[in-house]
C-alpha cells in the first residue's frame, strides 16, 4: 500500500506560480511512475505531467514549457512546478504513484488562477 499527500495549492494572480508537492509513503520501493492530474469543475481528470523512476518526463500540450515535473533524490517524492499560470489551469491537482500493486491517488490540492 502506498499513501500520497500533495501539498503547495492556493490561490494566484494570472501569471504568477505556484509550487506542488507530493510525499509518498508505504510500500514506496515498488513505485514506478509518478504523475500529476487535475480535475476542473465539470471536467473529466486529466494528464498534467508524469515523470518514470528513470526520469524521463511527459507532458499534457496545455503545460508544456510553463510546468515542470521533478522527482526527489529518494524518489518518493515529486514536486510540479508551475510558472505562468493561467485562468483554465484552476482545478484541484491529484498525485499519482503506479505500483506493482496497485494505481494510488492523493486527496488533491486546489489550485486557483484569478484573472
Amino acid at each position: 500500500q502506498v499513501q500520497l499527500v500533495e501539498s503547495g495549492g492556493g490561490l494566484v494572480q494570472a501569471g504568477g506560480s505556484l509550487r506542488l508537492s507530493c510525499a509518498a509513503s508505504g510500500t514506496i520501493f515498488n513505485i514506478n511512475d509518478m504523475g500529476w492530474y487535475r480535475q476542473a469543475p465539470g471536467k473529466q481528470r486529466e494528464l498534467v505531467a508524469v515523470i518514470s523512476s528513470g526520469g524521463s518526463t511527459n507532458y499534457a500540450d496545455s503545460v508544456k514549457g510553463r510546468f515542470t515535473i521533478s522527482r526527489g533524490a529518494a524518489k518518493n517524492t515529486v514536486y510540479l512546478q508551475m510558472n505562468s499560470l493561467k485562468p483554465e489551469d484552476t482545478a484541484v491537482y491529484y498525485c499519482n504513484a503506479v505500483s506493482w500493486d496497485g494505481n494510488y491517488w492523493g486527496q488533491g490540492t486546489q489550485v486557483t488562477v484569478s484573472s
